[in-house]
C-alpha cells in the first residue's frame, strides 16, 4: 500500500501594501474629518463602522485576521459603544491607553515564557534571530507603555479636538520614527537569505 504523499500548506495570501496602509488609515483619517465637523459622537460611530469595514476588506483578501486588528477593532468597538451610548467621550479617550498598555503588556509577558510574539505582529516580513527578536520585542513593549502613558497624560489636558489631532497625526509619526530607529538593530540580526531559506538555492 503506498504511502501518501503530505500536501505541502499554502502560503498565507498577504495584503498588497498601499491596500494595508489605505486600511490601517482610513478609519483614522474619516475619524478625523467627522470629528472636525459633527463632533466626537459622530466620529467614534463612524470608526466603529470602519473598523468592522477593514477587517471584513483584510478577509476577503487574505481569508485570516492578523491579531493585532483584531483586538484593536475588539476594543474600539467596546469603549467606542460606551463613548456613544454613554454621551462620554472619556471612553473612546481611555482605549488609547488600555490598547497600547495590553500590547506591551502582552509582547514583555510572552518573554518571561519564552514566547516570541513579536514575528507574528509583523507577520514574518523581517528575518532576524531569536536575539534579535527579543531585543525588538523589549523595545516594542517599552514604547507600547510609553504611548499608553502619554496618551494617559494628554487626554486629560487637552481639549478633545487637540487629543483627536494627538491621536490622529501624533501617535502615527512617533511609531513611524520610532520604528526606522530599529533600522540599526534588524540589519545587525538580520538572517542572510540563503541561511534563512536554504531550500531554496540552486544546486547544479
Amino acid at each position: 500500500m503506498g504511502t501518501q504523499t503530505e500536501q505541502p500548506t499554502p502560503p498565507k495570501k498577504k495584503l498588497d501594501p498601499g491596500l494595508k496602509i489605505a486600511l490601517e488609515l482610513g478609519p483614522l483619517i474619516v475619524f478625523f474629518i467627522v470629528n472636525s465637523k459633527f463632533g466626537i459622537f459622530y466620529a467614534t460611530g463612524v470608526l466603529m463602522a470602519g473598523v468592522l469595514l477593514t477587517l471584513a476588506v483584510s478577509w476577503s483578501v487574505t481569508k485570516h485576521l492578523p491579531a493585532m486588528p483584531v483586538v484593536t477593532a475588539i476594543l474600539v468597538l467596546v469603549f467606542g459603544g460606551l463613548t456613544v451610548f454613554l454621551q462620554n467621550e472619556t471612553f473612546i479617550k481611555l482605549k488609547v491607553t488600555i490598547l497600547y498598555s495590553m500590547f506591551g503588556a502582552t509582547l514583555i509577558g510572552a518573554l518571561y515564557f519564552g514566547k516570541l510574539l513579536l514575528p507574528i505582529v509583523f507577520d514574518m516580513a523581517i528575518h532576524i534571530d531569536d536575539g534579535g527578536w527579543r531585543k525588538l520585542t523589549w523595545r516594542w513593549g517599552i514604547f507600547f507603555f510609553f504611548l499608553a502613558g502619554l496618551n494617559e497624560v494628554l487626554r486629560r489636558f487637552l481639549s478633545t479636538d487637540d487629543w483627536v489631532n494627538f491621536k490622529v497625526f501624533g501617535i502615527l509619526p512617533l511609531t513611524i520614527l520610532f520604528a526606522i530607529a530599529q533600522a540599526p538593530l534588524i540589519l545587525k540580526h538580520q538572517i542572510p537569505e540563503q541561511e534563512d531559506n536554504p531550500e531554496s538555492e540552486s544546486h547544479f
